[in-house]
């Protein structure tokens, strides 16, 4: 961890158990199956109940840890409303299923809505097939390809259920929770519209994947917006943030809450910046983004990895292109390439 960074906390709750971190703010984990292993909530006291911040994935392991804290914890204070900072599985999962069981309000911002319901509908293969196109442009063989179009219907396994309406938040936008006022503040790069919620009473900022202690959020374009440039939105956001008071206790989505705002946000723009330097320096001869994905990352990938990987690559090499210091070619057969402007 870097060490110019504080944890107030040495130990993240076990599933099923509860952390006060701040003063009615309350810290528990669920887990998650894959490499990143867990997703933290947070229960926010809220009168004579809770509002809760991010729900968990949509698996039968994470219902039976929730169905555990309601008969415990949470028993007789009933579940108010639920925030929603974004669209991905992990936050969004069960937001309809708690919805649907306390009967309460969702408060999402729209293009995040909006994306989970796109997502969520599986009729027809355009998506499929769009999805394979964008892959094969940027190089990856057939093989690969395939193995990504197979998992493109995975989030509605994921998020077996939506809301079945939202309340809509937007960006600096005021909600009274409890007796504290919490301020929206929306970032993108990760995701469309992402929400963080700021308290200046307690200083103390839930940040979602916006924000996180040790590793980056990834940053990727996708096939449903293919020519985007998300790192110049994500970067535009880390200095929205450093905008808050430096010391805001920072409550992430993963990995342990800590102190050091400021310090944070200027490590992960230098992060980004040192992996435009070594893509502007390999792409002195033409190179997809499949080409690069070792100048990155240094390791291989299964199925699920090699997605967000595929998807930063190209999100860097769209951000060279914006600048100005690479040129992007397309031959005949569809693929795409990078070339490093003349000097």
């Amino acid at each position: 961890m870097p060490d110019s960074l504080q944890y107030p906390f040495s130990d993240a709750p076990d599933p099923g158990s509860l952390i006060e971190v701040a003063p009615g703010i309350h810290w528990l984990r669920m887990p998650l199956p894959f490499a990143l292993n867990h997703i933290n909530l947070w229960l926010l006291e809220d009168a004579d109940g809770w509002t809760l911040v991010d729900t968990g994935i949509g698996t039968e392991e994470v219902k039976g840890i929730w169905e555990t804290l309601i008969a415990g914890p949470l028993s007789g204070q009933p579940i108010k409303r639920i925030i929603v900072t974004h669209f991905h599985p992990d936050h969004l999962g069960l937001a309809g299923w708690l919805s649907r069981r306390f009967d309460a309000p969702v408060l999402m911002t729209q293009l995040e809505y909006e994306q989970a319901v796109r997502l969520h509908d599986t009729s027809g293969n355009s998506r499929t097939e769009q999805q394979q196109r964008f892959f094969s442009s940027h190089g990856l063989g057939q093989t690969e390809v395939e193995e990504q179009s197979s998992s493109i219907n995975v989030y509605r396994s994921r998020v077996p259920e939506l809301p079945r309406g939202y309340q809509q938040l937007k960006d600096q936008d005021q909600i009274r929770i409890g007796s504290n006022c919490w301020q929206v503040i929306v970032g993108r790069g990760h995701s469309p519209e992402h929400m963080c919620l700021y308290c200046p009473e307690l200083d103390v900022l839930i940040a979602g994947d916006q924000m996180l202690p040790t590793i980056s959020p990834n940053i990727s374009v996708t096939f449903m917006n293919p020519d985007s440039d998300p790192l110049s939105d994500y970067l535009a956001s880390l200095k929205d943030l450093a905008k808050l008071p430096s010391s805001v206790k920072v409550l992430p989505a993963h990995g342990l809450v800590f102190y050091g705002l400021h310090q944070r946000v200027a490590a992960l723009a230098e992060h980004h910046q040192d992996r435009l330097n070594l893509l502007l320096d390999a792409c002195e001869k033409p190179k997809c983004a499949a080409d690069v994905l070792s100048v990155l990352f240094n390791r291989t990938f299964g199925p699920h990895e090699l997605f967000f990987a595929m998807g930063e690559a190209v999100a860097h090499l769209h951000h060279l292109v914006e600048d100005g210091l690479i040129q992007r070619q397309q031959d005949s057969q569809g693929v795409i390439r990078f070339l490093r402007m003349p000097i």
